[in-house]
Parts: C-alpha cells; sequence; structure tokens
C-alpha cells in the first residue's frame, strides 16, 4: 500500500497536498656481449665446437635486441583497438528487468587489453534540486529551502534522505523527465528551471548517467506518486541539509553532489555582491 507524502518541515510546512604507482618506463634492451673463445680442435683439426658456439651466440644477441613476444602482442592489440573507446568483439545480454539490463561485452580496450565486462545499461535518470527563496529577501535568499525526500532503499537495507529523482523513459527529454517527476513526487512545478550537471554515479560497471536539474519558483500541487513508491517529503534549509552532510547523515551520492555544487553556486554569487 502506498503511503501518501507528507509535507511536514523543521520549521517551514510545505505547501503542497500530501501525497567520485607511477610507472617507471622499461629500459630498453640491450645486445648481449660474448665472449670469443678459443674453438676447440677435433683429431681431424677442424673446430666443429667453435662454430656451433658462435652461432648459439648469435641467437642470443637476437633474442636480446628483439622485443617479446608479449609485448609485440599488446602492440598489435593497441593498432586493432579504438583510439577513442573499445571495441567490442561481442556482446551478450545476461540479464534483462523493467529497470536495467546487464550486458556480458568482450571487448578490446584502447590500451589494447582484453577483457570480459559485465555493464549495467540504463535509460537514464533525472536530479531535481527544488528550491523555494520564501520572500526572496534576507535569509530566504542566502539560505533557502530545499525539498528533499525520505524513502526506504531496499538495496542499502536502510531509509535515505534524498533529492526527488526518477528514471527517464526510453527516448525522454531529460529536463521534461525531471518535471515529471518532481510533479509526480512531490506536487511541484516550477517557474526556472536550469541544467546543473550529467555525471557517472559509479562508471566501473554502471552505465546510468544523472542529469541534475536546478528548479526555482516553486508552484505547489497535488503530488501522485507511483503505486510502488512510499516517499515523504519536507523542506529543509540549505544549511541543515549541509550540516547533515557534514555529520554523515545523508548517504545518497546524487543530493551529495546536487547539493554541495548548489552551495559552491550560491558562494560565487554572493562573492560577486
Amino acid at each position: 500500500m502506498v503511503s501518501k507524502a507528507k509535507s511536514a518541515s523543521a520549521g517551514k510546512p510545505t505547501k503542497a497536498s500530501p501525497a567520485k604507482k607511477t610507472t617507471v618506463p622499461a629500459k630498453s634492451p640491450q645486445t648481449a656481449v660474448t665472449k670469443t673463445r678459443k674453438p676447440a680442435t677435433t683429431a681431424s683439426g677442424s673446430s666443429k665446437s667453435g662454430k656451433a658456439a658462435s652461432k648459439a651466440a648469435g641467437k642470443a644477441a637476437g633474442k636480446a635486441t628483439r622485443p617479446s613476444s608479449t609485448k609485440a602482442r599488446q602492440k598489435t592489440a593497441r593498432k586493432a583497438a579504438s583510439p577513442s573507446g573499445a571495441r567490442l568483439l561481442e556482446s551478450k545480454v545476461a540479464f534483462e528487468g523493467p529497470l536495467f539490463r546487464i550486458h556480458r561485452d568482450r571487448i578490446v580496450e584502447p590500451s589494447g587489453h582484453h577483457a570480459l565486462r559485465d555493464v549495467i545499461r540504463h535509460n537514464g535518470s533525472v536530479v531535481i534540486l527544488a528550491v523555494d527563496y520564501g520572500k526572496g529577501k534576507g535569509k530566504d535568499r542566502k539560505d533557502p529551502w530545499i525539498v528533499i525526500e525520505r524513502q526506504y532503499r531496499h538495496a542499502t537495507g536502510q531509509f535515505l534522505w534524498e533529492l526527488p529523482a526518477g528514471k527517464l523513459d526510453p527516448g525522454e527529454d531529460p529536463l521534461r523527465g525531471a518535471q515529471r517527476e518532481l510533479a509526480e513526487e512531490t506536487g511541484y512545478a516550477a517557474h526556472h528551471w536550469s541544467k546543473l550537471i550529467y555525471y557517472y554515479p559509479s562508471p566501473g560497471f554502471l552505465g546510468e548517467g544523472m542529469h541534475i536539474f536546478l528548479a526555482e519558483g516553486l508552484i505547489p500541487g497535488d503530488a501522485h506518486p507511483e503505486e510502488d513508491e512510499a516517499i515523504d517529503f519536507r523542506l529543509v534549509r540549505l544549511s541543515d541539509l549541509l550540516e547533515k552532510i557534514r555529520k554523515g547523515s545523508i548517504l545518497d551520492g546524487k543530493t551529495l553532489v546536487g547539493t554541495m555544487l548548489f552551495e559552491q553556486i550560491q558562494k560565487r554569487k554572493s562573492d560577486k555582491k
């Protein structure tokens, strides 16, 4: 059963209805130095053993000046790989669910290294840092209210405080997706929208990219979350949210990135005045 979103805040209720070894270059191979030995003479006066020794020394010198077979293979692989990305040799869908797919890719990386990678492919997400400046003067301008949500995240086994966010539908415009998610989860619309940043939260295995938008000039309305969402939301001062971050109470990556970036923007605006 989906609980309705709450709008209680610390000091200000919402107007919405409930709802990131130094490699030492290898020394160049040196030509092997061979010592000249006096050839052994057979009973017939020939020097077959001396010729054999000379021939062996020549082979040793040749090996010392030639690159190893491993280095040669790496050089060949580097030529085969793309200079800007990996060369895909094979890709299989190992798992497909309603939110993402897992691809098992066999590739040649730009370095020439052959690798097998499991990658989660995702349509991407939007994050909204919704700001209410109140009367737009004094403390409301310097220390505005920020919309945050509390919901249970099974992957972490706990409730987390987060900025409003959601996944994009296939081919959906990120801005329209952000406007849709904010309205669904909190009931808010906004007069002004701007892009803060686009980033990859975990590029080692996750192909998902996140668009963080700044929403200003909030307009309250009725929230209508999806059936599987149980969200409580409230407005907190930017200073209070930053204090929660310093104390380690905010564990969600997108909320850390968005809030701290917005703080830097606020500081630059203040310095210009």
